[in-house]
């Protein structure tokens, strides 16, 4: 074998040994604790926002229409990836609207987070698709989901 060819061998090795680092894993519960703790605490904006729509049953239910609008196809009918295929295959995976530190943000947070997103989660920013009424009543329904599994599963995932 050729100098040149081990050269060639050693240089392989040793990229695939460096690229190996790069595999994307779910992260740890220690990892997912200081990254929701920093997302409630430091990245998210409008802590302080106030909804100034009040929860009443025609409220939720214009909330969930634009929740299904556009949020289901990643969250489910229910905002609690009920049905969605992908949803914790993710990384990080999609998380539940219901679990507790969703849950744990202001109103003002979630409608800052519909409206720009969480990068580089793969939460897409709406800004420019709904207005900030329309958000204020997405916060609505977030705020009174459904139980887990009552509305089924997204029609693009069932084939119906």
């Amino acid at each position: 074998m050729s100098v040149l060819n081990r050269i060639i061998i050693i240089s392989v090795g040793v990229a695939s040994l460096g690229l190996a680092g790069c595999k994307a894993k779910p992260l740890s519960k220690a990892e997912t604790n200081v990254v929701n703790w920093t997302k409630l605490h430091v990245t998210v904006g409008g802590k302080n926002d106030k909804n100034p729509m009040h929860a009443s049953p025609q409220t939720i239910a214009d909330g969930k229409q634009l929740f299904t609008s556009y949020c289901m196809v990643c969250h489910g009918l229910d905002g609690q990836n009920t049905g969605v295929p992908f949803a914790e295959t993710m990384s990080p995976p999609v998380p539940s609207l219901a679990s507790s530190h969703v849950q744990a943000y202001t109103d003002g947070q979630l409608k800052w987070i519909i409206k720009n997103g969480i990068y580089p989660s793969g939460m897409p920013p709406s800004n420019g698709e709904f207005s900030d009424e329309d958000m204020w009543l997405m916060v609505l329904y977030i705020r009174n989901l459904p139980p887990k599994g009552s509305l089924g599963e997204p029609s693009v995932y069932s084939g119906k």
